[in-house]
């Protein structure tokens, strides 16, 4: 899957739960979950959830408290996905 398109869908499972539009508008992958996007600790885990769903993956505890940037989240999914 190329890097684009999981950030597409990556785009599309976070920003319904984003507080911060205008932070969302400029995504990059240095965007922090919590402190640009404004998201809560509470729908992270929705988002952690949603993305096991889209990618076909399992986040193990440990990939998931690493999941707080875009950057991390990006790295993480592509490296369930190789595992696969």
């Amino acid at each position: 899957m190329e890097k684009t398109e999981i950030i597409q869908r990556l785009n599309t499972i976070v920003k319904p739960f984003v507080i911060n539009k205008d932070a969302f508008e400029s995504i990059d992958e240095n965007t922090d979950f919590i402190k640009d996007l404004n998201i809560n600790s509470a729908n992270l885990v929705d988002i952690v959830l949603d993305v096991e769903e889209a990618f076909g993956i399992e986040i193990d505890n440990q990939s998931m408290e690493k999941m707080l940037s875009v950057k991390a989240t990006l790295n993480i999914i592509e490296t369930k996905l190789a595992e696969k």
